[in-house]
């Protein structure tokens, strides 16, 4: 499935807008990146016409139904140049402004627009990072904690549970980085290409920040536990990617 979803980070400093998209992109390789920060002659500010250059260049590198830019800015007189710039676009309608965590909102979303879903729903994750409001109700889903799985846990194991549509296993992970940075968003970009609802220790596994959070280090126990059609194949493939039979390992020297 091709990407659909690029994106544009505005900020005052030219180096922040560059740093949050060089990170973003390690999470997610054929995502497109625009930076658009600072003023033409080096200084703190934004500039409508870095601005627009960059939405422009987003949307050229993407097409298809339910393709788009998300903009993401880091400060209010940067939102207030980029609504300048939607407002005056020839196609408005596919860019979306989302006032979200800057760093958060950008990393979550770019793993979730490389699956190759679509700008509302791409634009949705990165909603759900916004500041100070409660993860779990910006999804507007219960928190997996509350999923009856019922079952027995067998280790490094996919196995049925009351069903096709279920499975879970105890998995050792064999990344010397443990379930962080690349390894999570792998992990994440795995999960999605099955038709299943994925926990880790009780998070969402279809979120990176949420498996990032967890701290998980290489050698521990991790419980994964799948609902869905393809619920029995997703741990199925996921034990093999974390044991390190169904991937190469992350270089050691990647930190979190």
């Amino acid at each position: 499935m091709s990407v659909r979803v690029a994106f544009v980070i505005v900020s005052h400093s030219s180096s922040l807008a560059s740093g949050v998209a060089e990170l973003a992109a390690q999470m997610a390789p054929d995502v497109h990146f625009e930076a658009a920060g600072g003023t033409e002659d080096g200084r703190i500010g934004t500039s409508y016409d870095r601005v627009e250059a960059a939405v422009e260049a987003a949307l050229a590198s993407v097409e298809g139904k339910g393709s788009g830019v998300i903009v993401l800015t880091d400060l209010g007189s940067a939102t207030m140049t980029v609504e300048s710039v939607i407002d005056m676009s020839d196609e408005s309608e596919r860019v979306r402004f989302v006032d979200t965590a800057l760093v958060e909102g950008a990393v979550a979303s770019a793993v979730r627009a490389q699956l190759g879903e679509d700008l509302s729903r791409v634009a949705g994750v990165a909603a759900s990072l916004a500041p100070r409001v409660d993860a779990d109700d910006a999804r507007g889903v219960p928190g997996p904690a509350t999923a009856d799985v019922g079952g027995t846990t067998v280790g490094g194991q996919a196995s049925s549970m009351g069903g096709a549509d279920r499975a879970e296993a105890d998995v050792i992970v064999a990344d010397p980085v443990g379930l962080h940075a690349r390894p999570a968003a792998a992990f994440v970009r795995l999960a999605g290409s099955f038709d299943a609802e994925v926990t880790v220790n009780g998070v969402d596994g279809g979120s990176v920040l949420e498996l990032m959070s967890l701290g998980v280090t290489q050698g521990q126990s991790i419980h994964i536990e799948a609902i869905g059609v393809n619920a029995i194949e997703a741990v199925a493939a996921l034990t093999d990617m974390l044991e390190g039979t169904g991937h190469q390992p992350s270089d050691p020297k990647e930190t979190s």
